[in-house]
């Protein structure tokens, strides 16, 4: 069965976002150094919150891994990832490690 992480940036007051540099850069390192144990992955870059409402995230990320080892191999070699958080954004991201189920 699939595993998933899925990495939520928040958008409160004072909090910043470079998306160019998580977009040529951060995602590149995801992709060398995650990428052989994921199946798929998705990035979402927070619009709106609803009608007349600013997002509640900056982003969110979605990252498929084949199987629940191939995660557990990645999240191994995370630390340089961890490491470049502070190069594009002062939010403190949120976790969510998950099964896949539909």
């Amino acid at each position: 069965m699939s595993a998933s992480v899925q990495v939520l940036y928040p958008a409160t007051d004072g909090t910043h976002f470079d998306y160019d540099y998580y977009v040529k850069t951060h995602l590149k390192m995801v992709n060398e150094i995650w990428g052989p144990h994921l199946h798929t992955s998705l990035v979402i870059k927070g619009l709106a919150g609803g009608p007349d409402t600013p997002p509640g995230f900056h982003a969110i990320a979605t990252l498929v891994f084949k199987d629940g080892d191939a995660m557990k191999e990645a999240m191994g070699k995370a630390a340089p990832l961890l490491d470049d958080i502070p190069k594009f954004t002062n939010t403190t991201p949120q976790m969510l490690v998950g099964e896949v189920i539909g």
